[in-house]
């Protein structure tokens, strides 16, 4: 495991001198690589199967956009709202999320691998299915996140607060809450192999194993 990182600003991207503002929100699939998004409104893009590649998102505004089946590899996210926003099946490389909203997204069957999120909002996200491996929610909040079904590797919650969160049916390996600031889990049917917490989590989740076992707790 790595130390927690700080969130980059759009200057320490490696690509960042050769970004190109875009004219516009993408009006139809395609590739796009070193763009800069400033403020673009794609809630009505529909552009299932693009492409993006060292490409940059500033305060970009996602809304309903249909994502599904996009890749994006090494992209960079900051002050963006992807509400309702469908990312279905969806691919995610060495991609950065800072300060940026998620709510009501669907994305569901989607990969994420060495994806950080830093200082988000995440609400009634669906992750059902999807792969994530070593992914890191630095300092977020999560609420009502469907991990369900999902296989987890290597991932993190450094300083995040975690409420209704559900990882039933999923495949973990090394999901790590011991940094997490705050849990809150809906325990659904089958075992949590692979989840890590400390002894004090421990006991704060004691009321919730006990009544997802039928436990009665009288003293």
């Amino acid at each position: 495991m790595t130390d927690r990182t700080t969130a980059r600003a759009l200057t320490d991207l490696p690509y960042h001198r050769y970004l190109a503002d875009s004219e516009g929100p993408p009006e139809e699939p395609a590739d796009h690589e070193c763009v800069h998004f400033v403020g673009t409104d794609l809630s009505d893009a529909e552009i299932q199967g693009s492409r993006f590649r060292e490409c940059a998102f500033s305060g970009a505004t996602f809304g309903t956009a249909r994502l599904s089946r996009t890749n994006f590899t090494d992209v960079w996210l900051s002050g963006c709202g992807l509400i309702r926003t469908d990312v279905t099946a969806s691919g995610w490389l060495d991609a950065e999320f800072v300060t940026t909203v998620l709510a009501g997204t669907v994305a569901y069957d989607s990969t994420m691998r060495r994806v950080t999120f830093h200082g988000c909002k995440l609400d009634a996200v669906n992750l059902r299915g999807s792969r994530l491996t070593d992914v890191t929610f630095v300092d977020c909040a999560l609420r009502e996140i469907d991990f369900g079904g999902a296989t987890l590797t290597r991932v993190r919650f450094p300083g995040s607060s975690l409420r209704d969160v559900r990882f039933d049916g999923a495949v973990m390996d090394r999901v790590d809450l011991r940094e997490a600031a705050e849990i809150h889990l809906q325990l659904g049917a089958g075992p949590l192999s692979g989840l890590v917490i400390d002894t004090g989590q421990l006991l704060g989740l004691a009321p919730t194993f006990a009544a997802a076992l039928g436990v009665t707790v009288a003293d």
